[in-house]
């Protein structure tokens, strides 16, 4: 047989046998990278969250919006929709903590995780902090026609509900200073904490969407972004707001 003819007989060989092997093992290389498959679910989620823009925005609901049937508050301008699951922020986090303190003097300084709008002429049959989700529900159900903020960060109805459902929170889960920090937790991610946090957006700017989420937080014009609407206005001055956020995230 000549030379050349062999070696093409072993070429064929070869890649009659050994091509479906190495296919296979490229397959499964890519399909099980550790990396690639642990961020893989966040990626599908936040593919799917995205609206259907080249802004990549997605419009989420203010904190206000929905505080009655009719909604005196209109959904906040849009802002990054941020998959929390997928970037917690972290419990011990002292920035977060510091974060949590500021908007509990804004929204509830006197009575804390306990707070209940001073509106609300009917109020709970108990403290918050001792009452199921499910028993808050029916205090809401069963008291139509008034305020219903509650908690240190004075969640509304409709948000609350929502918070809840994305954390998959059964109704005998009591709402505790624990649940009530995890609630706020994700509105503080939808604010841009994670963006602010790594210096990707500008202190100001995130101070700005934290105002648009919480009634008593001023904007940069020093007032409620929610000013005049139901009697609502910032508790505290933007200067007091801009010392206490410079010493978490400077510069």
């Amino acid at each position: 047989m000549p030379f050349s003819r062999w070696l093409q007989d072993v070429a064929v060989f070869c890649f009659s046998v050994m091509a479906p092997y190495a296919c296979s093992a490229e397959a499964v290389s890519l399909l099980q990278d550790n990396t690639f498959a642990s961020h893989r679910s966040a990626l599908v989620q936040i593919g799917a969250n995205a609206a259907p823009s080249d802004t990549g925005l997605q419009r989420a609901p203010s904190l206000f919006a929905g505080r009655s049937g009719n909604s005196l508050f209109a959904p906040s301008p849009d802002r990054i929709e941020l998959a929390s699951a997928a970037m917690p922020i972290g419990l011990n986090s002292s920035a977060v903590q510091r974060l949590r303190h500021i908007i509990g003097q804004a929204e509830s300084r006197r009575n804390g995780y306990d707070a209940v709008q001073h509106g609300a002429t009917r109020r709970p049959a108990d403290r918050p902090t001792n009452m199921t989700i499910g028993e808050i529900y029916q205090w809401i159900d069963d008291t139509p026609g008034q305020p219903h903020a509650i908690g240190r960060y004075q969640f509304i109805p409709a948000t609350l509900r929502r918070l809840v459902n994305e954390l998959g929170l059964p109704p005998s889960t009591r709402f505790s200073p624990h649940v009530q920090d995890q609630l706020a937790d994700i509105l503080l991610a939808e604010a841009g904490f994670h963006a602010a946090n790594r210096g990707d957006m500008g202190r100001h700017e995130f101070m700005n969407n934290l105002a648009k989420i919480w009634a008593g937080l001023p904007n940069s014009t020093g007032r409620s972004h929610y000013h005049g609407y139901a009697g609502n206005a910032a508790s505290i001055s933007w200067a007091s707001f801009d010392a206490q956020m410079s010493e978490i995230f400077p510069g």
